[in-house]
């Protein structure tokens, strides 16, 4: 197969519209007389009636969401603490903000759990552990305390 026997017209022409009323799509370009819809720009999000007060607005809303009290755990590892961590620290939220690890403006605690091996001499202060983080870290005899609990 060469180049010059490939044969041509696989490509099709793009569809030039507004360009004079010889084009036969000239003047209003296909989209009609005034409008919304004439216009540039134009957008309609999900649930637009043209103008009418949309269904979303009229339906009553209910319930409740625990959306702005939920705070999540931050979740550090075993692997994690081994990284960060030299022997004798304190695992805890404020040193984790202090090294960088979490947001400074992160509201909820930190959830402990086991991926990697500890292998550093530290003490955990974490609101949550996982059932295979603590039964590491008390065959490891590792100092550790739920705060936020009392």
């Amino acid at each position: 197969m060469k180049l010059s026997a490939l044969h041509g017209g696989d490509r099709k022409k793009k569809k030039r519209v507004g360009r004079g009323p010889g084009s036969g799509l000239g003047k209003t370009a296909g989209r009609g007389h005034k409008g919304f819809g004439s216009r540039s720009g134009k957008r309609k999000y999900d649930g637009y009636e043209g103008g009418q007060f949309p269904l979303f607005r009229k339906v009553p809303h209910r319930g409740f969401t625990r959306g702005h009290f939920y705070n999540p755990y931050f979740v550090v590892n075993f692997d994690m603490i081994n990284r960060i961590y030299h022997d004798g620290d304190v695992v805890s939220v404020e040193t984790l903000k202090e090294k960088g690890r979490i947001p400074k403006v992160h509201t909820g605690g930190i959830k402990i759990l086991s991926r990697g091996t500890l292998e550093k001499k530290v003490r955990i202060e974490a609101q949550a552990y996982s059932a295979s983080a603590k039964k590491s870290l008390d065959e490891k005899k590792v100092e550790y305390k739920v705060i936020g609990k009392e």
